[in-house]
């Protein structure tokens, strides 16, 4: 393949206004949304003991870190050329790389086994199937999209976001109309809003990462502006659907908390059964979406590398084979350990990883070398380097 061949970097001047500003916030939000996310039991976990009011500044912060980490990272991104993890690391942290892309590995590994089984028990739920079946159309799926490169993958971003944002305005509208004296009465009467601001911040870092998986994106950018206002942008686009459903369940609050499935909870208030499956084939659209990003940016990362020492694209086949490997592989983890045991004791150690090996170097090393350097257009860079440095 030549180098204009599957997956292979594109020029940002034929990258359209959509393209720069907007996709980057769609893919972000596949990046975070998952199964968690999609079915509210992250909202649940994070913000609900909040209270209807500090649930609503908890997302704020949420929204606001992920704005700012999200345009710090594309603005790196953009100005040396990373247009996978590994190069921008290779920027950031030097000979450390390595440890980011431990912590990846693992964190990746640990996501898709948990959005296999979730794809597992809707197919079950759904049509009785085997939850074998949904695990595997799901990997099937993520192995489809990924293996055809940044167009596929970025087409699925774009309408599984339509898809996505349209079941949950269709969602806010039935719970509202049925239910919307009681979320206003909890809204309006005062509760404590004790960690609010804790909620917020432990959200933000646990899903900060989605940041470096959309990296492939940042080929689009043709400036420093683009990629700030797209960062800007990714927070916004990627909590608007949480704010809404939040709003949804703040209607049975306080016992919407204790729910494993709010989502479910609440279709079955609603009592409408062809919605239900809707929001059922929502859930199975973001888990496809989430697993891909993932899998995207561990693609994009062997593909750098292989076409700096080959000289040309990783092929389709090679991009199928490293989907089905690491699907495949974090089923088998997944099985062998048990999910409860690899979320209750690697998640949030890798949350607090993911803080030292990339927060806190954008927020400072990165932060320093933004200020060293005059904004060049994506163009005019050269690949892992700043202007003027």
């Amino acid at each position: 393949m030549s180098g204009t061949a599957v997956g292979g970097p594109a020029s940002s001047g034929t990258s359209s206004w959509f393209q720069r500003l907007l996709l980057p916030g769609f893919a972000f939000k596949a990046a975070v949304i998952g199964g968690g996310y999609a079915t509210g039991r992250e909202l649940a976990e994070y913000f609900i003991p909040s209270g209807p009011q500090g649930g609503v500044m908890a997302i704020a912060v949420a929204m606001v870190c992920w704005s700012v980490l999200c345009a710090l990272t594309f603005a790196l991104a953009q100005a040396t050329r990373s247009f996978d993890y590994l190069s921008f690391f290779n920027t950031l942290l030097g000979p450390f790389a390595f440890v980011f892309e431990i912590a990846y590995v693992v964190f990746m590994v640990l996501i898709l086994a948990v959005f296999g089984a979730a794809a597992g028990a809707i197919g079950q739920a759904m049509f009785g199937w085997p939850a074998l079946v949904g695990t595997l159309l799901l990997m099937a799926g993520i192995g489809a999209f990924t293996a055809f490169g940044n167009r596929s993958v970025e087409r699925l971003f774009q309408w599984v976001s339509f898809f996505l944002y349209g079941v949950y305005v269709l969602f806010f509208v039935f719970v509202l109309a049925g239910f919307g004296g009681q979320a206003m009465d909890h809204f309006s009467t005062p509760v404590p809003t004790d960690g609010w601001l804790s909620g917020g911040l432990t959200y933000a870092g646990y899903n900060i990462v989605g940041a470096v998986m959309v990296l492939p994106l940042a080929r689009h950018f043709r400036s420093r502006r683009d990629a700030v206002v797209a960062g800007v942008l990714a927070g916004p686009l990627a909590m608007l659907p949480g704010l809404l459903f939040f709003i949804c369940m703040i209607a049975w609050y306080p016992q919407i908390g204790e729910q494993a499935l709010p989502s479910d909870y609440i279709l079955r208030q609603l009592n409408m059964p062809v919605f239900h499956l809707l929001f059922q084939m929502m859930i199975f659209s973001a888990l496809l979406e989430s697993g891909a990003a993932a899998v995207h940016a561990a693609n994009e990362r062997v593909a750098a590398t292989w076409r700096a020492r080959r000289g040309v694209e990783l092929p389709i086949g090679g991009r199928f084979a490293i989907a089905v490997a690491l699907l495949v592989g974090s089923i088998f983890i997944a099985d062998r350990f048990g999910l409860v045991t690899l979320i209750a004791s690697g998640y949030r150690a890798l949350a607090y990883l993911f803080l030292a090996v990339y927060v806190l170097p954008v927020l400072t090393i990165g932060v320093w070398r933004l200020l060293r350097a005059s904004p060049q257009p994506a163009v005019a860079a050269q690949p892992h380097s700043l202007q003027g440095d």
